[in-house]
């Protein structure tokens, strides 16, 4: 049966997460159950493994494809990677708000969501950024300031930018988002947003290790081979690694000590991570909102040249929260060791529940509110 929106009944809310990797995608997941919840229609539009992940999460939903943004981290350097594929994302980002408009004006969207897609926001919608990083890490200072001027130009466009994390210590992001620079849109800090629920009581032990990769191509590639390589000599333990490829789902035994899965739904991977000893994941920060979730800690292997990441493993390796490897330098059999001595998050809850802040939207997009808090 098709889907009818008829935005004469409630408001229609467009959610976009940016295609980078698949935390952009995964944050989102708890925003668009509390908008369902509230009696909101939903439109989701990506594209790639970030739009495969919320079609297999919401089946029931009108999912659109945006253009491609096809980062790639090919170099360890940051600048070089960005500045070789600038003209593309530039192109993407014209493209998407080009779509954007298209899909306002067909669904009568009244409200957007866009994670880190620049693009996506029209005069005809209430437009919301959702974003950690507003300092960017650049490793020059010069260009670190040009880049900085350049996103907090990008930013102006929208109503509001929300910010999943705490407005005071302790929080998640650190420098990214603290303290917040001046001439932005209205900030709000919505506390940590996660698709994660935590065990009402231990769970059994079902797997030693649990490899969670995501992250753009081909680093996200090059991490699983090594990792792979170092687990098959570990016939002790039991592992699964969840590839995060999210295009078709499979499953197979490498050996009898080591599952691979292509990818699994937000309450599979709840599961698995619970039932799981050890965790091994990248520093992006929605797995990290993740892990504070569920109470757990991970070792810690930031993308190569992806200075956000390498800053997040850095500023929790030096303060004993968990523990970092370089993926060029990986030693899977010490890693496990030293995250044995790591203290993690301890209290998971970090700031104010993002539902306040989407019910205040919500009633104002109803007409209800002043859309101007």
């Amino acid at each position: 049966m098709p889907i009818v929106i008829n935005p004469t009944i409630s408001p229609c809310v467009l959610v976009a997460p940016l295609n980078w990797g698949l935390g952009h995608a995964t944050r989102c997941i708890p925003l668009i159950k509390a908008l369902e919840g509230q009696g909101v229609q939903v439109i989701l539009a990506s594209d790639g493994d970030a739009l495969h992940l919320l079609r297999a999460e919401f089946p029931h939903l009108i999912a659109r494809e945006l253009p491609s943004y096809r980062i790639r981290y090919t170099s360890h350097n940051m600048v070089r990677n960005i500045a070789s594929q600038l003209p593309r994302i530039l192109y993407a980002i014209r493209a998407e708000h080009q779509t954007c408009g298209r899909l306002v004006h067909q669904y009568g969207i009244t409200g957007i969501i866009s994670d880190n897609r620049y693009g996506c926001f029209n005069a005809k919608a209430h437009s919301v950024l959702l974003t950690h990083q507003l300092n960017l890490r650049v490793p020059n200072k010069m260009l670190q300031w040009l880049a900085n001027a350049t996103l907090h130009r990008a930013l102006q466009p929208f109503k509001a930018i929300w910010v999943p994390d705490a407005a005071e210590s302790p929080n998640l992001s650190g420098d990214l988002s603290h303290p917040l620079p001046e001439g932005l849109p209205p900030v709000q800090y919505l506390g940590l947003l996660s698709r994660m629920k935590p065990a009402k009581t231990p769970p059994e032990i079902e797997y030693d290790v649990a490899v969670v990769l995501s992250g753009p191509e081909p680093q996200r590639s090059i991490l699983e081979q090594r990792l792979l390589e170092e687990a098959l000599m570990l016939s002790d333990k039991r592992i699964i690694v969840v590839q995060g490829k999210t295009a078709a789902k499979e499953h197979h035994l490498l050996a009898d000590h080591l599952e691979l899965v292509s990818y699994l739904t937000s309450a599979e991977i709840n599961e698995v991570l619970l039932k799981s000893k050890a965790i091994i994941c990248r520093s992006g920060y929605s797995s990290l909102m993740d892990l504070a979730a569920l109470g757990q800690k991970a070792l810690l292997i930031p993308t190569p040249g992806q200075t956000e990441q390498e800053y997040l493993a850095e500023h929790l390796a030096a303060q004993g929260v968990m523990p970092m490897q370089s993926q060029d330098t990986i030693q899977l059999q010490s890693g496990l060791k030293s995250l044995q001595h790591a203290k993690g998050f301890g209290n998971a809850a970090m700031g104010e529940s993002f539902g306040k802040v989407l019910d205040k939207w919500v009633e104002a997009l109803r007409g209800r509110g002043d859309l101007r808090f």
